[in-house]
Formats: C-alpha cells, sequence, structure tokens
C-alpha cells in the first residue's frame, strides 16, 4: 500500500481487539492530537503525544508518521514497545524515529508518567532559544517556574545515546523545555499532562508578548510571590485534583462542538 493510499483509507475500527482501558485511552490520547491541532499546537506532521497501554507490557501509543494532527482516530494510532517494535500500525505508516527516541526514553525511565506531550510551537519554542528559559512573570508561568527541567539541545532526537542524557536532565519533574526546540510535559493521565501543557503553553505566550517592550520592562515576581505559587500550584500539579478533569470536561465540549470522529 502506497503511502497516500494508507492516509486517505479510513483504518478498520480497532475497538474489537483491544481491551476497554487501552479503547478508553485511545480515545482520550486522540482527544489530545485534536484539540492540538484546534490550538493550533501543531508542527505539520511532526511532534507527538504518546501514551502507556495499561497492563504489563511496556507498550505505549504514538501517532502514525505523516498524519496531521487533525487526522488522528483512536484507531489509527500506533502501537509500539519501548524497543521500538511495532505492535500494531493500522495504517502501515510507521513511525517517526525522532519520536521514538524522546517518547520511549521517558515512558522506560519514568512509568509514573503515563502521558507525554511535546510540541513545536512558536511561543514555546522562543523561550527555549532564550538564556533564562521561563521567566517568573506571569501568574501562570509561576505555576511552573520552580519546577522546570531543561536538556541541552543535541539535534535531531535520532540518536539513542541521547536518551540517557534527556531522563537525567528530567530527573523527577514531569515539566521539561527542550532547549533551542520545544516544550515536553508528562501527566499520570492523558488529562494531567494536557493540563500541565496547556498551562506551560500559555505561560510561553505571555512571556513573549511581554518581552515586545523589552526585557528591562518586564516586572518579575517576588521571592515569596513564586514560592506561593508553586505551594497553591500543588493542587493540580500531582494531577489528582477535581480541577484535572473539569479542565478536560471542557476541552472535550469544546471539540465535541467540532465533530466526534477522533473516537472512530
Amino acid at each position: 500500500m502506497s503511502s497516500l493510499s494508507a492516509i486517505t483509507q479510513r483504518p478498520t475500527n480497532v475497538r474489537n481487539r483491544v481491551s476497554a482501558e487501552e479503547w478508553e485511552l485511545r480515545v482520550k490520547l486522540a482527544a489530545a492530537y485534536r484539540l492540538a491541532a484546534l490550538l493550533r499546537w501543531t508542527d505539520h506532521i511532526y511532534t507527538h503525544f504518546s501514551a502507556r497501554v495499561p497492563g504489563p507490557d511496556e507498550h505505549f501509543l504514538i501517532n502514525a508518521f505523516g498524519l496531521l494532527f487533525d487526522e488522528i482516530s483512536a484507531s489509527n494510532l500506533v502501537k509500539v514497545d519501548v524497543d521500538g517494535t511495532i505492535i500494531d500500525d493500522p495504517l502501515g505508516l510507521g513511525i517517526n524515529q525522532a519520536g521514538y527516541v524522546i517518547h520511549s526514553a521517558i515512558h522506560r525511565a519514568r512509568p509514573d508518567l503515563k502521558a507525554v506531550l511535546h510540541t513545536h510551537t512558536r511561543d514555546g519554542a522562543a523561550v527555549s532559544a532564550q538564556r533564562d528559559g521561563l521567566l517568573p512573570i506571569s501568574q501562570h508561568a509561576l505555576a511552573y517556574y520552580s519546577r522546570v527541567a531543561y536538556h541541552d539541545y543535541e539535534g535531531v532526537a535520532l540518536d539513542l545515546d541521547e536518551q540517557q542524557r534527556l531522563v537525567a536532565n528530567l530527573g523527577d519533574s514531569n515539566i521539561l523545555i527542550l532547549s533551542n526546540h520545544g516544550l515536553l510535559t508528562g501527566g499520570i493521565s492523558v488529562e494531567h499532562a494536557f493540563r500541565e501543557l496547556h498551562g506551560l503553553e500559555r505561560a510561553c505566550n505571555i512571556q513573549i508578548a511581554a518581552q515586545a517592550g523589552g526585557n528591562e520592562q518586564l516586572l518579575h515576581a517576588p521571592q515569596a510571590a513564586i514560592a506561593k505559587v508553586h505551594e497553591q500550584s500543588k493542587r493540580f500539579s500531582d494531577g489528582k485534583g477535581e480541577g484535572i478533569q473539569r479542565h478536560w470536561d471542557a476541552l472535550i465540549r469544546q471539540l465535541e462542538r467540532e465533530g466526534r470522529d477522533y473516537q472512530e
């Protein structure tokens, strides 16, 4: 099958050949892709969202290489193991090596992070290119400022030997700015990882807008406020607060006004 034929072909619904838990995860991950498209967080067919498949195997779901985010559905996600073996590829498109390198490294090293979301947005990449990274200049930024990890740019993530340094830099955080590259968040669920990314993207939008007036005009929050917001943000940063689900539910209502074919 040619790649064009695969992309335009509607895959057979895989619901009957996966567990109920996996199907639920597939629907949520597909929704995350569609929401990213709706929010204009995409970089054409590049960047990736992934989620660990429930069960004893180290399998995760990721997008098929060549699909736009608004083409992702529950049935066309690819299942792969942390060693790169394709388990299920409904369209036969395979996956992007750079996505595999980053996402498999984190899924292997951090089983607590069930979902990993990575973007190359304009403002996220712009902040990643700044020497001081995310600045404590907005309420949005303060929710992340004390827990952001950074990973130096090493080129396109195609080399497996970068994985060790990537996870070492991530440490026990779930927020990573990949310098000269983009943003990454992890979570105990798709909903949690998306909530983290939503706020982080907004913090970067605000920073780039604020810098238009010149860095000498920026007002940094006082250290006491930084510490206070760090404590206050714990009610959603661990992924367990009811606000995570309310945030996700509101996003799904927004998405479903555009249609529900992501669930197919």
